[in-house]
C-alpha cells in the first residue's frame, strides 16, 4: 500500500474521533457547570448600569448618579389632571415567574398648577390617593431645592410649573441611594 493511500484513510477517521471527543467533552463541561451556576444565581438579573444609564438626561434634567446593580431603563410619558409626567424606570428581572421588579424611578412633572411645594404636595396626594393630613412627609433639601420625603420616595419643587420625583426599592437599595440619586437629578442648567 502506498503511503498517500494510508494517510487519506487514517487522517479523516482520526479527525472525526478528535472532533467527536471535543464535542462530547464540551457538552459534558457545559452540563456539569450549569447546575452550579443556576443554583448560585440570584432570582433576578442584574447588570451594571451602562454608559447610557450613567450619563443621560430626561426632559431637560440630568441624571448624574445611579445606584449600582439597577436593571434596564424604560421611558414613559403620560398626563394626569393637566400635569405632564416624563419618567424613566429601571427594572430588574425576569424572576422565576417571569415578573419584573422596579428598582428606581425618576420623574419630571410639568404643569401650571405646580406653583410651589404645597401645591405639589396637594397634587401628588390626589394623584397617589393619599390623605394629605395623615401622609407622613418630612421636609428635605435636595441640592438647592425644597422637597418632601416619605418612605421610598422624595419629591421636590424646582420652579413654578416644574417639579421632580424619585422613588426607589428600599428592599434592595438604601435611603442614601434615594437621596444621592435625587440630588443628581436636576435641570441641566443648574450646575
Amino acid at each position: 500500500m502506498s503511503r498517500s493511500f494510508l494517510r487519506s484513510r487514517v487522517v479523516p477517521s482520526t479527525r472525526r474521533i478528535v472532533i467527536g471527543s471535543a464535542v462530547v467533552l464540551a457538552t459534558f463541561g457545559a452540563w456539569a457547570t450549569t447546575p452550579a451556576v443556576a443554583a448560585s444565581a440570584p432570582w433576578y438579573v442584574v447588570a451594571p448600569p451602562s454608559i447610557e444609564q450613567r450619563a443621560c438626561t430626561l426632559d431637560g434634567f440630568v441624571i448624574e448618579h445611579l445606584p449600582g446593580g439597577i436593571g434596564t431603563p424604560t421611558d414613559f410619558e403620560y398626563e394626569w389632571e393637566d400635569v405632564s409626567f416624563r419618567s424613566r424606570v429601571w427594572e430588574t428581572g425576569p424572576d422565576a415567574e417571569g415578573g419584573y421588579k422596579v428598582d428606581l424611578t425618576v420623574k419630571t412633572l410639568r404643569g401650571e398648577k405646580l406653583t410651589d411645594l404645597e401645591a405639589l404636595k396637594a397634587f401628588l396626594a390626589e394623584y397617589e390617593e393619599k390623605d394629605p393630613e395623615s401622609w407622613e412627609l418630612r421636609p428635605v433639601k435636595i441640592g438647592p431645592y425644597d422637597g418632601l420625603a416619605a418612605e421610598h420616595e422624595v419629591f421636590y419643587f424646582i420652579a413654578p410649573g416644574v417639579a421632580a420625583e424619585v422613588s426607589i426599592d428600599l428592599g434592595r437599595f438604601t435611603e442614601q441611594d434615594l437621596f444621592d440619586t435625587a440630588t443628581g437629578f436636576h435641570p441641566e442648567s443648574t450646575r
